[in-house]
């Protein structure tokens, strides 16, 4: 089930009279920009692990098949890497629509490689929204992501451009790595198969 939050993060007025704010990308964020930015840098955020554990009705599956893409959930101690942008306010309504199926825009401090920090803004899928799927077995979420394709694309071109782009960063995510090295045992069983 979707749960469209539009108008929940429109009353997020925070960082509205803000120049501009920092913007934490943690999933598609950090490999597909398409928004305008001032600045784009490497950084992380505390407390937070990247799961795929949210359900996309609307861009990488659909209701009746649901794609799943990544959310925070609270980890303490745990370090989440990822790409911050530098973006005015007038961003928010593009990234209001585009993280619109349960992401809510928070508020979080962000460390940049440099050890230097500000105050930004992130879209988490908390477990109480509509379309949070929660934890399953890496091989499970591998072949759900495997069979799904939305309006964005097939949900396994996410998964692999967030890996990818990690590595890039030189960041390690076990959860990620081994979704998608299911993922491409599944993909060599098919292509067996044919």
């Amino acid at each position: 089930m979707s749960d469209n939050t539009i108008s929940r993060n429109k009353a997020m007025t925070k960082f509205d009279q803000h120049d501009s704010v920092w913007l934490f990308g943690y999933g598609s964020l950090i490999f597909k920009a398409d928004f305008p930015f001032i600045e784009r840098r490497p950084a992380h955020i505390v407390g937070w692990s990247r799961r795929f554990w949210q359900g996309s009705h609307d861009h990488r599956g659909t209701v009746q098949a649901p794609g799943r893409v990544v959310t925070l959930i609270q980890d303490e101690g745990a370090t989440c890497a990822g790409m911050a942008y530098l973006i005015t306010p007038e961003v928010f309504d593009h990234l209001d629509y585009r993280e619109k199926n349960g992401y809510l825009r928070l508020s979080t401090d962000i460390i940049f490689e440099d050890h230097s920090s500000a105050e930004g803004l992130i879209y988490i899928a908390t477990e109480e929204n509509a379309a949070f799927l929660g934890p399953a077995p890496e091989r499970d979420i591998a072949r759900q992501i495997a069979k799904a394709e939305g309006p964005s694309g097939r949900n396994a071109d996410y998964l692999l451009g967030l890996a990818v782009a990690l590595r890039e960063l030189g960041k390690e995510d076990a959860h990620v790595f081994e979704i998608e090295r299911h993922l491409q045992l599944l993909n060599a069983i098919n292509q067996d198969a044919e």
